[in-house]
Order: C-alpha cells, then sequence, then structure tokens
C-alpha cells in the first residue's frame, strides 16, 4: 500500500512513477507546456519553506527534469540537495567516471527527485493551507487543508480567481502590487475567506513572493490559517471588556473611545520601527480608508453629554438589599437603551455605581440636549416593577455641550459631572446646564482647599482681632480671634471663604489648634502689658475638632505652653454643633468649663435654640446672630411712645427688640452674659444697652485688626464709643 508521501505525488501531474517488484521509483516527467498554464506548478519550484511562510533556495526547474541553473554560469547545473554544480568531482558517479549509458546524470535526478519528494510532503500535508497563484491571481496549486478550510475539493480550486475566495474588500491596495511587481518580498493580512456553506470563515494570511533564477517575480505562495475561533474568543473578549456585566450597557472605555473618537481634530501619523510595523500601518490605512466614512470638519462638530445619576439609590440598597438594586439598575439600563440608545447617534453608557451618560456626537445644540435631558426625567418618572416590589426612582442630570474644538474628553466629563452634583444640591430630579461661572467658583474652591494644608505650613494665615466693648462702660473686655488666608493668587480671603472648605477637608483641626495656640499667646502679651484689665481671647471652635481630635487636651496644652489663665481663654461654638447627635460635644465642654475656660454658643437664636439646654450645659455667654441686631438700626422713640399703626418696618423693629429683650432677661435669669454681634451705628448700640445687652462688637466700634489695635484701645482706657457717650 503507497504511503502518505507517495499518494500525494501519485496525484501531482509533474511526477510519473514506475512500478518495481520491491518499491516505486520517481522518474524524471516528460516535457510539459510552460509554467502557467491549467497544469500546476509545483513539478517547477523546488525549495524548503522558512518559517513565515516564504520559499528559499528556490530556482526554476527544466520541463526535461534538469536541476536549477547556476546564475555564475548559466550552463551549469546546480544540486537541490547542497546548491553546488553537478558538474564537479563530488557529484560524479562512482570513481572511473559514469555510466555512458545514463550520462552521469542518475544521481541529480535522484537528488531532485527526492528534493521534490520533500516539497511535495510539506505541500500536501501541512495543516496549513497553503495556495500558488499566478501573475493574474489565479490559483496553480492548493493542499488539501487549504480546500477543506474553504470546503472544497482540491481540483475545483485549480485556475480558480483569488476573488472568488477571499473577499477583496479592504485588501490591502499597496501591498499586493508591490509585492506582485517584486517590490517586497511578503506581508500579512487577516482576511475573510468565503465557504461553500456561506459561512465566513476569518484566516490570517501571509503572502511571499517567490522568484526565478534570475530573480525576476515567478509566483506568489499564499499560507492561509484558520483563526475564526481565535477572532470569536477575540470579540468575546472586546465585548466584555467594553459592556458592563449587569446591565450590558457600553461601559466608561467605550464611552471614553467613542468620546475620543468625537473629539479627534487630527489624523494621528505612525512611525514605525521595522518592516513588519509598516506592514501593519499601511494596511490599517488601506482597511480604514475602504471601510469607515470620512469625519465632518472637526471645527463643525459639537459634542453633548447628559450625564444622570438615581437620587436615593442606596436607601434601596439598604432596605431592600444589594440584589433588588442590581435588578432595578438593569431594569433603568433597558428603558434607557431602548428610548435613547442607537437614534440619532446616541451612546448610552453606565460610567459606574448608578451612574449612567447619553453621549451625542453630533449635537445641535445645548437646546437638543436639554430636551434630551427632559426626556430621560420624564422616561424614569414611571414605576419599576422589580421582584415584586413597585420602585418610584428620580434622576438628576448634569448637562454639558459644546464645541470639540473646545474642550477635551477629560474636561468633557469632568463638567458634566460636576454639574450632576449641581442638580443634587439644587434639589435633585431635575436637570442643569452646565455653568462656566459656577465651574470657575467651584474649580477656586477645590484649589483652596488643596492649598489649605500647604498655607498652613508656610504661614501664609494671620490672627485678626475685634474688640468685645461693654455697652455700659465702652470699654474693651475682650477680643475675639479672626483668622484670615494670605493667598499668593487671591490675596486677603476672609474666614467664610476658606472655613467651610477647611471643615470639609479635615484642615480645620491643625488650623484650629494653630489658631488657638497663637491667640492665647497673644492674649498672655496683653495680660503682661495691661495685667489690671485682664482682657480675654475669644476663640472659635468647629465641631469637627470636638469629633476629630482631643480638644480637651489641645486647650491644656496651649494654656501650658502660653502660660494664659484660662479665665482669659473663651471658647466659641455653634449651637448645631453643641447640640447635635451623641454626648461627645457635652463632655469635652463640661471638661473646659472644670478647667475654668468660658464657653459661648456663637449665633444663638439660629440654630436648635433648645432652650432645656440652657440649663444644664455649661454655658457663660449667649452670643446673638447679627439678624437680630438689623431690626435695631433706627433709633428708640423718645419718649417710648409707638405710633399708633405703624408700618411694616416699624413692627419688624419692635418684633426684633422684644425677641432680644426677652432672650437677654431669660440669660441674665440664668446668670449668663449676653453678646450682640454687627452693631454699625451708635443707634444701634443704644438701643441694645437700653435692653440690657452685656457687650457688643461691630464695625462701629473697631474693624478686625492687627493685636496692636486692641493694644491701642486698651492704653487709651476705652473705646471712645460706649453707649451714653
Amino acid at each position: 500500500m503507497p504511503g502518505q508521501n507517495e499518494g500525494a505525488d501519485a496525484h501531482h501531474p509533474g511526477v510519473r512513477h514506475e512500478d518495481s517488484p520491491h518499491h516505486r521509483h520517481l522518474t524524471a516527467p516528460a516535457r510539459r507546456p510552460a509554467v502557467g498554464s491549467a497544469g500546476t506548478a509545483v513539478g517547477a519550484a523546488v525549495g524548503t519553506v522558512d518559517p513565515v511562510g516564504s520559499v528559499a533556495s528556490v530556482g526554476p526547474i527544466d520541463p526535461s527534469g534538469t536541476a536549477g541553473i547556476s546564475p555564475a554560469d548559466p550552463g551549469a547545473l546546480l544540486c537541490p540537495t547542497c546548491s553546488k554544480p553537478l558538474n564537479d568531482g563530488a557529484h560524479r558517479g562512482p570513481a572511473g567516471g559514469a555510466d555512458p549509458e545514463d550520462g552521469g546524470t542518475d544521481r541529480p535526478l535522484a537528488a531532485l527527485r527526492a528534493s521534490e519528494s520533500r516539497f511535495r510532503a510539506a505541500f500536501c500535508d501541512a495543516v496549513i493551507g497553503m495556495a500558488l497563484i499566478d501573475p493574474e491571481d489565479r490559483i496553480i496549486e492548493v493542499n488539501p487543508a487549504f480546500a477543506a478550510l474553504i470546503g472544497r475539493g482540491v481540483g475545483e480550486l485549480v485556475r480558480t480567481h483569488l476573488h472568488e475566495i477571499i473577499d477583496p474588500e479592504g485588501m490591502p491596495h499597496r501591498l499586493f502590487p508591490e509585492l506582485v511587481h517584486g517590490g517586497r518580498e511578503r506581508f500579512r493580512v487577516e482576511k475573510q475567506l468565503k465557504h461553500r456553506e456561506g459561512r465566513t470563515v476569518w484566516s490570517k494570511v501571509t503572502v511571499s513572493l517567490i522568484r526565478d533564477g534570475a530573480g525576476r517575480p515567478l509566483y506568489t505562495l499564499a499560507l492561509v490559517e484558520d483563526i475564526t475561533e481565535q477572532r470569536r474568543l477575540g470579540d468575546r473578549l472586546e465585548y466584555q471588556a467594553l459592556h458592563d456585566p449587569l446591565t450590558r450597557l457600553p461601559n466608561r472605555t467605550l464611552f471614553f473611545e467613542r468620546l475620543d473618537a468625537a473629539c479627534l481634530t487630527a489624523t494621528a501619523t505612525v512611525a514605525p520601527s521595522d518592516a513588519l510595523a509598516l506592514d501593519a500601518a499601511v494596511q490599517a490605512a488601506d482597511v480604514l480608508q475602504a471601510a469607515e466614512p470620512a469625519l465632518p470638519p472637526a471645527d463643525g462638530r459639537r459634542v453633548g453629554v447628559c450625564y444622570l445619576d438615581l437620587d436615593g439609590f442606596a436607601a434601596i440598597n439598604e432596605t431592600l438589599g444589594h440584589h433588588i438594586g442590581d435588578q432595578l439598575l438593569i431594569a433603568v439600563a433597558t428603558r434607557l437603551r431602548r428610548g435613547f440608545s442607537g437614534r440619532d447617534a446616541h451612546l448610552v453608557a453606565r460610567m459606574g455605581g448608578d451612574e449612567f451618560a447619553v453621549l451625542v456626537t453630533d449635537s445641535r445644540g445645548s437646546e437638543q440636549l436639554t430636551e434630551l435631558a427632559a426626556r430621560i426625567l420624564r422616561e424614569l418618572e414611571r414605576p419599576f416593577d422589580v421582584a415584586g416590589h413597585r420602585l418610584v426612582v428620580t434622576a438628576s442630570v448634569g448637562v454639558v455641550e459644546r464645541s470639540v474644538h473646545e474642550t477635551t474628553p477629560t474636561d468633557l466629563v469632568k463638567d458634566a459631572d460636576a454639574t450632576l452634583y449641581w442638580s443634587k444640591a439644587d434639589g435633585r430630579a431635575r436637570w442643569t446646564l452646565y455653568d462656566p461661572d459656577r465651574g470657575a467658583h467651584q474649580l477656586t474652591r477645590q484649589l483652596l482647599a488643596t492649598a489649605l494644608r500647604p498655607a498652613l505650613e508656610r504661614g501664609e494665615f494671620t490672627i485678626e482681632y475685634q474688640p468685645l466693648v461693654g455697652l455700659a462702660d465702652g470699654a474693651v473686655h475682650g477680643a475675639e480671634a479672626l483668622v484670615r488666608w494670605h493667598h499668593p493668587r487671591y490675596g486677603k480671603l476672609s474666614p467664610d471663604r476658606f472655613i467651610p472648605l477647611a471643615e470639609e477637608s479635615g484642615a480645620i483641626v491643625p488650623l484650629g489648634t494653630w489658631v488657638l495656640e497663637e491667640s492665647c499667646r497673644q492674649a498672655k502679651r496683653w495680660l503682661t502689658e495691661f495685667p489690671e484689665t485682664e482682657t480675654f481671647v475669644s476663640v472659635n471652635l468647629a465641631a469637627r475638632q470636638i469629633w476629630d481630635s482631643d480638644v480637651v487636651a489641645d486647650v491644656a496644652r496651649a494654656l501650658e505652653r502660653t502660660g494664659l489663665p484660662a479665665r482669659l481663654l473663651q471658647l466659641e461654638i455653634t449651637e448645631s454643633a453643641l447640640l447635635g447627635p451623641g454626648g461627645r460635644p457635652l463632655q469635652a465642654l463640661q471638661a473646659l468649663a472644670d478647667m475654668g475656660v468660658r464657653i459661648a454658643i456663637d449665633d444663638f437664636g439660629t440654630g436648635y435654640s433648645n432652650l432645656a439646654y440652657l440649663s444644664r450645659l455649661p454655658v457663660h455667654v449667649l452670643k446673638l446672630d447679627g439678624t437680630f441686631i438689623e431690626g435695631f438700626r433706627d433709633p428708640a422713640p423718645a419718649g417710648g411712645g409707638r405710633p399708633e399703626r405703624p408700618e411694616l418696618g416699624s413692627r419688624r423693629s419692635d418684633a426684633d427688640e422684644q425677641i432680644v429683650g426677652a432672650m437677654v432677661q431669660l440669660a441674665h435669669t440664668l446668670g449668663l452674659t449676653v453678646t450682640a454681634e454687627g452693631i454699625e451705628s451708635a443707634a444701634q448700640a443704644e438701643r441694645l444697652r437700653l435692653t440690657g445687652c452685656d457687650t457688643a462688637q461691630g464695625w462701629y466700634f473697631a474693624r478686625p485688626g492687627e493685636a496692636e489695635l486692641v493694644a491701642a484701645i486698651l492704653r487709651e482706657g476705652r473705646t471712645g464709643r460706649g453707649a451714653g457717650r
């Protein structure tokens, strides 16, 4: 029974076999027509296949079956095994000369046939498809692996045009002609082959050039590897990398890819480092040029984003469980996909958590985006039936729309995210259009919050002091410490610009500790210079200082380092911080009061105003909020008379006076003193004095200033603006 290689040769018309009692002999074929006819061409090219698919050491074979021709001597024949001339001594017959009957050619012909047999075995038995193609793109011969790849027979593929098998769309337009005409040796490409059954077979095709003995292009050899399963696996992995596993929506990565493409304003250039990289670059350019339409000019394109977040989604997770929350997200994603994805070039993506985004890559203006945001809100207003629960959710939407020439993908999403949280801050269940001024303010806040701690280390903070004046005698009893920030870019900043940021970021703890110690040190200087006045210093204490630090230890340390008596330190704390949940503030205040520190409730009357606490708290002073003092602008009526029909402003003034008078009496009854803030005129000071208010502060007496301002007033003995003067 013939072997596998012999069977392959048996079907080759360029090889003739003769039977013998022991084995079959390969003999030289008879003369055949020139290569390129309907017959096979494998018998006309001898060589070995290199790892990348090119054929090495190939020379033309004379139709009579002689070996290749030497380039140096066209009359010399080359051995296909060692590439040496056949007429040298090594290739002659036994000593004494060749047999005159065979002309001395048995050994070269045997070597030639052995070489061709090896090539036939490699060609026919290879598991990778192989095809020999003539200059007219017609198949000369294919191996069984190639035929099986596309579901056809070997014989029916001979003389078939290449485009009947390989889809010409997307074919590298420059590479293939260059190879056929000898401009390059090989190239690789991934192409779709047409299977007999109509399905597509993805393959990796390596096309190599075969030259004749003179170096002229002769044939092309295509090596075809089936990568259909690899492509399918790659497609699955790519889908998983670009889509959210829960909702099946595009994820953040795909969203940014589409946004980057929409904002692309210039064609990227490729500088390959080697020939294969150049092949890939040129091939990719050819494919993109053939497959994708050209984008419109970048300067005329606009892009918009609706960035939305579900309101109260965390409460659903906490009360009903995360499995219900996941099903709700799937339902929301389904509704958004059906309502907005795939239409008008919209892309709906899940950005993470309960955040979604709708990308409009060809926006017609901000009105289109705001209308889209309104439709999204209406779509989500309808209840969701999830696992037996009817859930009603709302969403907040941030809207950004602008020219692609004026933005980057990162800035666009950053502004959309910021606008989303503006919507939540404004009341939720609404959309908000990006406002550049508000964005600039938000950016400034962020820059300040980031620079707080380094600014404290660089010594950019200073303290100003505003006198606390007795309304009865006009003398300075104390001073409130007010911190200022000398920012290198924004100048001097008042506390309302950065104290809220410090409380949010936690920087209030080190900043408050520094203010406390510096204020105590300054009060000690006043005590040393004016021992008879015993001027106290009042320092504001933030709620976070109580929660995030050991405020009792901080105060004790500051008093010990500066040598200030505890009775000359007053700590101001707001009602909301004092009367918040838990007992820690009360315990800390009690410990401070036991040390002898004065405790003042700041902005009294604007917080909880829980009067029951006043009898149980270690409080010494009530500081009335400035809103109660606004009604004291007008002077008191002469003789204490009142108009018969007071106007609205007069009625408010009377009400404020009655409220302040009642709070002063209540405080005095409980043994507390009262301080009024925001005094701007002598009329206000006089009317407050008549209510029994003890001390006051404001621009009428003195603006906040350096410590020397308070020292100068103490030297004079009084402000010169005491009540009754």
